[in-house]
């Protein structure tokens, strides 16, 4: 069965970069054609896809947040990873990593999904 675990700090100052891990295990992030993403969502609102990474390494991006969004991944580990640059507490949120099995930016298109964590970006 995938299972997906999302780490990372809980809370995150003001202009700072926010980073988060997804360690993914029952599957293999090279496998083809799965796409493992992003997604989050804040308080009172609905889930925003973020980005997401394709099983040959590449990244893409929601345009709104393209310009402070960076996923890579480690495949020695079977982890991908999330770095938002220049965070500021609209960015607070409980964020999710996921998969798909197509490239899709719509959220209802990842069928396996972490818990979720809370980031919360406050000085």
């Amino acid at each position: 069965q995938v299972q997906l675990q999302e780490s990372g700090p809980g809370l995150v100052k003001p202009s700072q970069t926010l980073s988060l891990t997804c360690t993914v295990s029952g599957a293999s992030i090279t496998t083809a054609f799965y796409y493992w993403g992003w997604i989050r969502q804040p308080p009172g609102k609905g889930r925003e896809w973020m980005g997401a990474i394709t099983y040959s390494g590449r990244p893409w991006y929601s345009s709104s947040l393209k310009s402070r969004t960076s996923i890579s991944r480690d495949t020695s580990k079977n982890q991908f990873t999330l770095q938002l640059s220049s965070v500021t507490p609209e960015d607070t949120a409980v964020y999710y990593c996921a998969r798909a099995a197509q490239p899709s930016t719509s959220v209802a298109d990842y069928d396996y999904w972490g818990q979720g964590t809370q980031v919360t970006v406050s000085s």
